[in-house]
């Protein structure tokens, strides 16, 4: 992978119409995934897929360009909700209403897309200025909702008043909780490091420090200036045991609890001025055992030795 980063002037243009590969081998990852897994392509050619989220039935729900596709445990493909105004990130509250945040130009809200027909407004800016960018959302088991736009990261109270929880991360992207809530992490695109806050018990944000070290690095020269700027650390997942899994511009990062590399599994294709990355990843499947991965209109699908979490749905 580092090699293909390098690669800009030995590679040349390559072809914007690559189609994904129809897998890819996993390496040995312990506790994670046995060596020479399978990562086997679900379903390519979407016009967008980001903010996948499990489902309590094992279906995968990813946003679309203007809508929320439903993925069941055979693979078979529906339209869950449409449209969506735009919506990026999905999570479901204890409640299981499905939580959003939607980027429409002029209408960047944090809501509720269902119940079907609800389209409830929990948020749309904050300090009188409307949202900028809005990106990834978790959701506790309280009720608690963190998001992230260009500004911070927010919290929104079960029933209290927003508030801008962390700033002065320079590209704030995706955000988690650990299997116990309290810690959030997040990840900076413009960053070297995976970030950790602790959680305090009305959901605020402390003790910001650099969690674990990102092995990706930037493509210099590429078409897309958001691979040629920053690591790509995009959406994250964890799992039971509290590892998380970071997608990047290397393919997804896994790293343990404490913060430690343990490997990537690498789900990149094209070449080095074309690049097609992983920019999100949810556990689901009945036994929470398959890490779904999605990004440049694909979806991906690998078993995982380890479980995502069961209290909540990411």
């Amino acid at each position: 992978m580092f090699a293909l980063a390098g690669s800009v002037a030995v590679l040349g243009q390559a072809r914007r119409d690559l189609a994904p590969p129809t897998e890819f081998a996993a390496p040995h990852i312990p506790g994670v995934v046995a060596a020479n897994t399978r990562v086997d392509l679900v379903k390519g050619g979407f016009p967008r897929t980001e903010g996948p989220v499990g489902m309590p039935d094992g279906s995968l729900l990813f946003t679309g360009s203007n809508s929320i596709v439903r993925i069941d445990a055979s693979g078979s493909v529906s339209t869950y909700v449409e449209p969506s105004n735009a919506a990026n990130a999905l999570g479901f509250d204890s409640r299981g209403r499905l939580i959003s945040v939607q980027r429409a130009p002029g209408n960047e809200r944090l809501g509720i897309l269902d119940p079907k027909g609800s389209g409830t407004t929990l948020a749309d800016g904050f300090d009188g200025k409307p949202f900028s960018r809005l990106n990834d959302l978790v959701v506790s088991t309280r009720g608690g909702i963190y998001f992230t736009d260009a500004r911070g990261i927010y919290y929104l109270p079960p029933d209290g008043r927003l508030i801008l929880a962390a700033t002065g991360i320079p590209n704030p992207n995706g955000v988690i909780l650990s299997p116990d809530e309290r810690i959030l992490y997040a990840n900076n695109k413009d960053g070297e490091y995976l970030l950790a806050f602790d959680v305090a018990e009305d959901g605020s944000l402390t003790n910001q420090r650099n969690f674990a070290k990102y092995e990706s690095v930037r493509i210099p020269g590429h078409k897309d200036p958001s691979l040629a700027e920053d690591n790509g650390a995009d959406g994250l997942a964890i799992d039971n045991d509290g590892r998380l899994y970071v997608a990047t511009n290397l393919g997804v990062e896994v790293f343990s609890s404490t913060g430690a590399h343990l490997g990537v599994i690498p789900v990149v294709w094209g070449g080095a001025l074309d690049l097609r990355k992983p920019q999100n990843v949810a556990f689901a499947g009945p036994d929470r055992r398959s890490l779904y991965i999605v990004g440049a209109g694909a979806v991906f699908k690998v078993r995982t030795l380890a479980r995502g979490i069961q209290s909540r749905a990411k």
